[in-house]
Formats: C-alpha cells, structure tokens, sequence
C-alpha cells in the first residue's frame, strides 16, 4: 500500500501545481464555467496518462536514442505557449462574445499535455521513480494511480475559476483577467527556455 501512496503523493504534487495546463483550466473555468471545462480536463487527463504509460512502457528509451526529439518538443510547448497567451492578451474581454467562443475542447487538453515540457519531465521522473525496470504492472498501476489524482487536480484548477466568474463579468475585468493568464503562459513559455 506504501507504494500507491508514493505514486499518489508523486502524481499531486505533479499535476496540483501551477503549469500551463492548469493555467489554462483556470482560464477556461472561469470564463466558460465548470461543467463546459470538463472536455479540457478530461483530454489533458487523458493525454498525460496516455504519454506515461508510452514512456513506461518504452518511449523513454527514443528519447535517449534521439535526444534531440527532447528538444524539439521543448521547442513545440514553449511556441504552443506563447500563442495561447498571445491570443489571451489579444481578447478584447466582451462577454457577449462568449456567445461564439467556446471553452478548450479534449483534443486540445490532450495535445496541450503533449507539448508541455512539465508533463513530459513528471513523465520521465515518475517512471524513473517508480516503474525503473519497466514492469507492465506497475506502468498500468501507476497510469491508474495518475489518472483519478491528475482528474482531480485539473478539475479542481478549473472549478477555482467558475469562482471567479462573479469578478470577471465586465468586458474591464475579464480584458485584466485574461492579460493576467497570458503573462503566466509567458512566464512558464521563458521558464521552459531557460531552465
């Protein structure tokens, strides 16, 4: 039982702790609302679980092979990054035209998860902790262990933002907002770079 506490204790401190996917639940609680967030929490919850069990059960492995694969994909998160915090800064903060906007989809979740140099590293760390031999058992228990904790604390990101709704029902607040958001998607997009 150790061992799934370890794993469980691993996957909050990895998935509760600000990053750009959690930024982006925030965001999209906030503006769209709780139930309308769930297809980004779920498809970011889906996609981290999908890239740890492919790194357990072997991706590791490429990126050893072909440490420059690292790279591109750092390079691909910190550009994904900064187009979402420039599209954030450039909204103009009408709610009317919350109308035709619609809330991040799953696809989007999943393929963020992909391109987050943050997932990619608790990936790496995870596994290295916990299923170094690369034992299918312990892969899928960790997977399972990930996915209701990374659910969660996605979930409770984008629920924190439905609160803040009530403060962001002017086109002012939500222009601060969303300016807000973009400057952490910015800060995290520079961070990646120089870490």
């Amino acid at each position: 039982m150790s061992l799934i506490i370890s794993m469980a204790t691993f996957a909050l401190v990895a998935s509760i702790t600000p990053g750009p996917v959690n930024i982006v639940a925030l965001s999209s609680g906030a503006q769209f609302g709780f139930r309308a967030s769930q297809r980004h929490v779920a498809g970011a919850t889906l996609g981290f679980v999908l890239l740890l069990v492919l790194m357990g059960l072997g991706l590791h492995e490429v990126l050893r092979i072909w440490p420059a694969l690292t790279q591109v994909v750092q390079l691909a998160g910190v550009a994904f990054l900064l187009f979402m915090a420039w599209k954030l800064a450039a909204d103009d903060g009408r709610i009317d035209a919350k109308e035709s906007r619609r809330a991040p989809s799953m696809l989007y979740g999943a393929v963020m998860q992909w391109l987050n140099p943050k997932a990619w590293l608790a990936c790496v760390a995870g596994m290295g902790a916990f299923v170094a031999d690369g034992e299918a058992r312990l892969v899928w228990q960790f997977a399972a262990v990930y996915l209701v904790i990374c659910y969660v604390s996605v979930g409770c990101w984008a629920y924190a933002g439905t609160f803040l709704q009530g403060y962001l029902n002017n086109p002012a607040g939500m222009r601060l907002f969303n300016r807000v958001m973009a400057l952490l998607l910015g800060a995290s997009a520079v961070y990646l770079l120089v870490s």
